[in-house]
């Protein structure tokens, strides 16, 4: 097989809407009742699969899940009339952030020698908690090939799980055996701890991990009362290089030590609370990005616009890059939209390290299907949202149709 990582980035929803619902998510707070432009931020995640795609990487989607969700209100014997927190939570199009959609352990890092994949059962916050039927039969479809991939059920909902937001891996490369960085919370102060340290352990175990290359870390109680809801928010990984805050981790010295014991090679780059305070690094996300391998060897940092405009945040990256540090290229990009709502660009794609042709095509973006993709979303999704219009009988028109349409020139059917 010739592995290699696919970015899986998350189609923004035609219901992409500011409600607000996720405590804890200071961005999501802020804008909360504000008017959002789900064309525009379709648009924004599109563009920015194009940008990963003329990089020479290789780049998937997943498709919005059905919304609004008349299920989950039938389930709570409700409807859009009963409860204004209820009818939002059915139309959130929070799915588009795909790190939460599952964790991934690589084939070189399993005992079966295959790629595992858990859903995420994300039972904190209600609004999520009802994407993971729709969300594994998505991945089902994406992985069918059982030869190559295992998809596992999600952990029981006893334990919160949030997925690959607060998994990291390091690896000398990408297809090598790797040393898998499980994180986990415990209190955050008046904002809950998202990830179970049980939930962690248990997609451990289910995935065949070899318990040497395996750590569990706790998540700083600051990083999580300051609002980093996901490890994602304060530290990211990719092959040698670990790049996190320093208040990121509740113990680092012993974290950095266990990591460096584990793997002798790796590379860790701490951004000082000095030089980035955590609350700038929270609201510009400067370590919600993509770091990525670039075909010709060197390591890029994808951040959102909001931290590339920061004065205040952009003085780290331009001294590292002085440095001769091991992260080579900074490439800012706009995804306004999602990070309005609390998602950068970390947060709109699952990392699954596997051979393409291993994975059913039509999840595979390329210049064509992007085209299609494009059109689709200028021709059908909503313009505007205001919040409180969100049981519009018009719009709800508008966002299934639209969704049907997509479905319908992606040759998805299967998944109305």
């Amino acid at each position: 097989m010739s592995l290699q990582e696919i970015n899986f980035d998350g189609i923004v929803g035609p219901s992409h809407n500011y409600a607000g619902l996720s405590l804890g998510n200071l961005a999501s707070a802020r804008h909360a009742g504000l008017a959002s432009q789900p064309r525009a931020a379709a648009l924004q995640g599109l563009a920015k699969m194009r940008h990963n795609l003329a990089l020479g990487l290789a780049q998937g989607f997943f498709v919005p899940l059905p919304r609004p969700n008349l299920q989950f209100l039938a389930a709570l014997g409700a409807h859009t009339a009963t409860d204004p927190r209820l009818t939002a939570a059915a139309w959130s199009a929070s799915s588009m952030w795909t790190a939460n959609a599952a964790t991934v352990s690589p084939a070189p890092d399993t005992a079966d020698q295959r790629c595992h994949l858990t859903p995420a059962n994300l039972v904190t916050m209600p609004h999520r908690a009802q994407e993971w039927p729709d969300t594994a039969r998505q991945l089902a479809l994406i992985f069918a090939d059982s030869a190559h991939f295992a998809l596992h059920a999600p952990v029981p909902p006893s334990f919160g799980d949030e997925g690959a937001a607060n998994h990291m891996r390091l690896c000398p490369a990408h297809g090598a055996p790797g040393l898998e960085l499980f994180v986990y919370g415990r209190s955050g102060g008046t904002f809950p701890a998202r990830q179970h340290e049980q939930a962690s352990r248990a997609v451990a175990r289910l995935h065949g991990l070899d318990p040497a290359r395996v750590l569990f870390i706790e998540q700083s109680t600051e990083a999580i009362a300051a609002g980093a809801f996901h490890n994602d928010v304060v530290a990211v990984a990719n092959e040698r290089v670990l790049f996190a805050h320093e208040q990121a981790f509740a113990e680092p010295d012993a974290t950095y030590a266990a990591i460096r014991a584990a793997m002798p090679e790796v590379e860790i780059v701490i951004v000082p609370a000095s030089a980035v305070s955590l609350e700038q690094a929270i609201r510009s996300y400067l370590f919600n990005a993509q770091l990525l391998t670039l075909p010709a060897g060197e390591q890029a940092l994808v951040v959102p616009l909001e931290a590339w405009e920061n004065p205040a945040v952009r003085g780290w990256p331009d001294a590292h890059l002085a440095s001769n540090g091991p992260i080579r290229r900074v490439l800012p990009v706009d995804v306004r939209q999602s990070m309005a709502n609390g998602g950068g660009p970390a947060c709109l794609r699952l990392r699954v390290v596997a051979d393409p042709a291993t994975v059913d095509p039509r999840f595979l973006l390329s210049e064509r299907r992007a085209d299609t993709i494009e059109r689709v979303i200028a021709a059908h999704w909503p313009e505007a949202i205001d919040p409180g219009g969100l049981a519009s009988a018009s719009l709800t028109e508008q966002v299934i149709a639209a969704r049907a349409t997509l479905l319908d020139a992606l040759d998805l059917g299967e998944l109305g």
